[in-house]
């Protein structure tokens, strides 16, 4: 079996370098923080719509910091897998991405700015210290993306955090509801990270990282990864069993096979080319989860 990657050619290039399969990770938690707000208030469509683009550009220019700085470090090459491959592959410049996830983030602080003035100046600081987390999940000299708490940051700032944010920006406050349904989105989010440092175990280890996966193990943290799919399930049912929001939030149950696959794909398979179906099914997760949640809500509420 052949595990060669070949390169990009014309808009590919600059749309791998944006690593698709995790942008999930961003506009999914808007989606469903505003379907939360939806029983509560009117929504506020231009806001989502900031939220929405402002969040895709955020996780986007931070996978454009990851290329650069694993680069400039020496952690990525022509073979690497799960890389936008911008730079090793395609002959792009360092400075050239480094200049684009700048430009992304520019665009996105005009957007928080219209956010701030509709709704309150509280959010920059929010914004800023999202923006500091996505920088320095690899920039600086001590990336986050390199410790054991990759996945908690990620799970918080990128999935919780963005959910919240999404809720508040239409109504003005934060409910305990609002806090229970982002669990789920905390949890998925960081799975989408574990996946990604389980496929990396290897040369991540070569490298001196010190993730999660490499501490505990490759086969503790599929387990890991499990559990993080389990209790978002359960997460939500209980939620349903405590009368806290309507049953039509169980189509979460029409997701399932995707993270069942990966799982299976996960304890069969090891080589990071094998993996990236189970890589991408955690991202898909993810994305179904959160988008059949919200749909569930919001058909709950129109009825």
């Amino acid at each position: 079996m052949s595990h060669e990657l070949k390169a990009d050619s014309g808009w590919r290039i600059w749309w791998q370098l944006t690593r698709p399969h995790t942008l999930t990770a961003s506009f999914v938690p808007v989606f469903l923080g505003t379907m939360i707000a939806i029983s509560y208030t009117d929504i506020h469509w231009p806001l989502f719509l900031a939220m929405l683009v402002a969040s895709m550009l955020i996780q986007a220019a931070t996978n454009m910091f990851n290329e650069y700085y694993d680069f400039t470090r020496g952690l990525d090459n022509e073979k690497s897998v799960g890389i936008g491959g911008a730079i090793v592959r395609n002959g792009v410049q360092p400075k050239t991405v480094m200049q684009l996830a700048l430009l992304l983030y520019a665009v996105s602080i005009i957007l928080g700015i219209y956010i701030c003035i509709e709704t309150t100046w509280l959010l920059a600081v929010v914004g800023a210290v999202s923006m500091a987390i996505g920088y320095f999940y690899t920039g600086g000299p001590y990336p986050i993306a390199y410790t054991p708490f990759g996945e908690i940051f990620s799970g918080v700032f990128m999935g919780m955090l963005i959910v919240l944010i999404a809720f508040y920006i239409q109504t003005g406050e934060i409910t305990t509801l609002a806090l229970l349904l982002s669990i789920p989105s905390m949890l998925l989010v960081a799975a989408i990270m574990l996946s990604n440092n389980i496929r990396d175990l290897v040369g991540d280890k070569a490298s001196g990282r010190k993730t999660m996966a490499i501490l505990i193990g490759r086969k503790r943290a599929v387990n890991v990864l499990l559990a993080l799919f389990v209790i978002s399930y359960i997460w939500i049912l209980i939620l349903v069993i405590l009368n806290l929001v309507t049953p039509w939030v169980l189509l979460v149950i029409l997701s399932a096979k995707k993270p069942v696959h990966a799982i299976q794909v996960f304890k069969t398979k090891e080589h990071p080319l094998e993996v990236m179906p189970a890589m991408k099914d955690t991202a898909l997760t993810n994305t179904l989860f959160g988008f059949l949640l919200g749909i569930g809500l919001l058909i709950g509420y129109l009825l």
